[in-house]
């Protein structure tokens, strides 16, 4: 059994519409849950044809912890594989099934992410070595772009070969396919995180006790936008998320960071 869920908060429609239709129309069935964050609950009666299990939040919990109402109906249902997406994905028929293929050949994988592009085809760098300080606060405020762009570089493990299979420490939270198991052995998302950090968190405790694994024979799109660039308040619980985040693992001092960085650099 396969389970999915997407969390909602406003979002455009018809884009919103793409990734159910994603998530309907595989080749296997998927049950789906989508949470909806938002202020009113007129997308219940907009999905109330589909067939989809619609859940309403009170409040706006966040990603995290509304992903985590899903994860939970995951576990209730004794579903095999979980499926985080975000609202903003659309893929074809049969990505979810090869996904499936790949990692009932292999029980040591607990999470993969297929290939995320652009809707232009381009790849997205999706794939990341474990934070530090530098690479999610300071960078921003660096004024050489040089080394800037060579910090980015090598956090988004640009020398990568993105044609091969690799073992990667951080993947996107737009898209994790997950074995039900690990999530229920992990505890799903840290809820201390609103917004912003909570997939790097995950992907950090699910490293502790399986593989992460980037699969490019499967394609993924992605309308990817750097919201907290452009938007202060955004940007505000990114830097909030980014010091939960190092409080709990380690700011200057994180042993662990540093030996499976160095481990992820050196196999490319």
């Amino acid at each position: 059994m396969i389970t999915a869920s997407i969390v909602t908060y406003h979002n455009d429609l018809t884009t919103l519409l793409s990734v159910i239709d994603s998530v309907i129309d595989s080749s296997l069935k998927i049950e789906l849950y989508v949470i909806d964050n938002s202020q009113h609950d007129q997308l219940g009666k907009q999905l109330a044809n589909y067939s989809i299990k619609y859940i309403k939040t009170d409040t706006n919990l966040g990603f995290g912890k509304a992903h985590n109402i899903g994860i939970r109906k995951a576990i209730e249902s004794k579903s095999d594989y979980h499926l985080i997406l975000n609202p903003d994905i659309s893929f074809d028929e049969f990505a979810v099934e090869k996904l499936v293929l790949r990692a009932e050949k292999d029980k040591g994988i607990g999470l993969i992410m297929p290939n995320i592009i652009y809707p232009d085809g381009n790849i997205q760098y999706l794939c990341k070595l474990l934070p530090t300080p530098v690479n999610l606060i300071f960078r921003r405020f660096l004024p050489f772009k040089s080394i800037v762009n060579k910090l980015n570089d090598q956090y988004e493990l640009k020398k990568m070969d993105f044609s091969k299979e690799n073992e990667v420490p951080s993947l996107s939270g737009c898209f994790m396919f997950v074995r039900t198991s690990v999530l229920e052995k992990v505890a799903g998302f840290d809820e201390r995180y609103f917004m912003y950090l909570e997939d790097v968190d995950l992907c950090r405790k699910i490293g502790e006790v399986s593989k992460l694994i980037y699969y490019p024979d499967v394609s993924v799109v992605h309308n990817y936008e750097k919201g907290s660039y452009k938007n202060k308040k955004l940007l505000i619980y990114h830097i909030k998320s980014s010091i939960k985040y190092f409080n709990k693992w380690g700011w200057v001092f994180d042993r662990k960071r540093s030996a499976i960085n160095n481990k992820t650099i050196k196999s490319l």
